[in-house]
């Protein structure tokens, strides 16, 4: 049995109820959410794998508007105690799913402005997430394999917020056409 994991049930608009040997799991926005959540489904029960589907805002310029498989995380909005960006204290650096993918920076605000994502493009992160560095860091805690994708639905920018509810719909849609082509269902 596989996990289906999304932060807001809007992102699974496009999916059935039900997904023939998949279990369904809506976290709430956000590092903490992500974190609880997901650790007390793992607790509860055993699985072969979790898929993550989602939005991102796209911060590498002319990142095409499409599903992304993501490799890798960090949290852009920690610093360690000497003043390193996207060091946490305790916590390592990176996360990694062990699959080839872009880099998603994480942090627990949406990103909606351009002064901020001039600050994390040199990271060398495509994507900007809410949730992504928790889901990896859980699974590798439990050893489950994880696979995140994520669609973009916005540009990290000025006006990204409304872009993000407009576009959720049809992210939602392209996640949907992903699990059915590679997972079969």
């Amino acid at each position: 049995m596989k996990l289906l994991v999304a932060a807001l049930d809007s992102e699974l608009s496009a999916f059935p109820e039900e997904l023939d040997g998949f279990d369904r799991l809506v976290t709430g926005a956000g590092k903490l959410p992500a974190t609880y959540g997901l650790t007390r489904a793992l607790d509860a029960k055993i699985y072969d794998e979790i898929v993550v589907v989602g939005t991102a805002g796209a911060i590498e310029p002319g990142l095409e508007a499409t599903v992304h498989e993501v490799g890798s995380a960090f949290q852009h909005d920690v610093t360690d105690l000497d003043g390193v960006r996207g060091q946490h204290v305790s916590l390592p650096a990176r996360v990694s799913t062990g699959r080839d993918g872009v880099l998603i920076a994480t942090g627990d605000h949406f990103v909606e402005d351009a002064e901020v994502t001039a600050v994390i493009r040199p990271s060398g992160a495509a994507l900007v997430d809410m949730e992504t560095y928790a889901f990896i860091w859980v699974a590798e805690q439990f050893g489950v394999p994880i696979r995140v994708l994520r669609a973009v639905s916005d540009q990290a920018e000025d006006g990204a917020l409304t872009d993000w509810r407009e576009a959720v719909a049809r992210c939602s849609v392209q996640l949907r056409d992903v699990i059915r082509s590679e997972y079969g269902v």
